[in-house]
């Protein structure tokens, strides 16, 4: 058996979200690296230790937390459901987003330079943020191995939805 066509599609965008995700993070903690004043412990802590555990915290739960795991499958199910993932417009529309999000930390940073707050707490968010990404990445691999959702996802060799 294989999987449906929009089944890859979704399962794809999903991993390729919570790369573009990482990658967007890896590029403003660069940029905060070389605009930010301080000691290179300070930018540690509020680029990379501060948000790894928010990040950590966020996945954590919602991989443990019995109902917020079931939150999570819900949801990435009723996105597969809906679509997404599965057309251009869905991709670029979620690609997006995560474009805006960079937009604001990159603003946040540029605050500082104007005597603005240190951009702790964006980091921090948006490394939770990609906590929820990979948990709905991972969540399409668990509902892979589900029985019930296996049935719908998956179709004969020859099938025209393959």
């Amino acid at each position: 058996m294989t999987q449906t066509r929009a089944w890859r599609n979704f399962r794809r965008m999903q991993d390729n979200a919570a790369l573009f995700a990482a990658l967007i993070y890896t590029g403003a903690v660069l940029h905060a690296w070389r605009v930010l004043p301080g000691p290179a412990e300070r930018k540690a802590l509020f680029t990379l230790a501060f948000p790894g555990l928010f990040l950590g915290l966020t996945l954590a739960a919602f991989l443990t937390v019995a109902p917020a795991r079931r939150w999570v499958r819900r949801y990435v199910l009723m996105s597969f459901r809906a679509g997404f993932g599965q057309t251009v417009g869905s991709v670029l529309w979620g690609l997006g987003l995560l474009l805006f999000a960079a937009g604001f930390i990159y603003l946040q940073i540029a605050g500082v330079a104007k005597g603005g707050r240190y951009p702790a707490g964006v980091f921090s968010g948006y490394a939770a943020g990609i906590g929820v990404i990979l948990a709905q990445a991972l969540q399409v691999r668990a509902l892979e191995r589900d029985p019930d959702i296996r049935r719908d996802i998956e179709v004969a060799e020859g099938d025209p939805r393959a």
